[in-house]
């Protein structure tokens, strides 16, 4: 009786896994994904008009 016991908690096991692996898959691509439409949203390289950021010291006086 017990090797039918060990079978059905070692299957029980192995779903979980399974479960485990592809929800922790799917929130990893998800948070990949939130990560690039941040980086891409927030670029501090580029003005809203698509130019370069040059700062203070791409300014010319006079």
């Amino acid at each position: 009786m017990t090797d039918q016991n060990d079978k059905s908690a070692s299957q029980t096991r192995a779903s979980r896994d399974d479960r485990l692996k592809s929800a922790l898959r799917e929130n990893l691509k998800r948070r990949k994904l939130q990560a690039r439409e941040r980086a891409a949203s927030t670029d501090p390289s580029q003005n809203d008009d698509g130019s370069l950021n040059e700062g203070a010291a791409g300014k010319t006086g006079n």
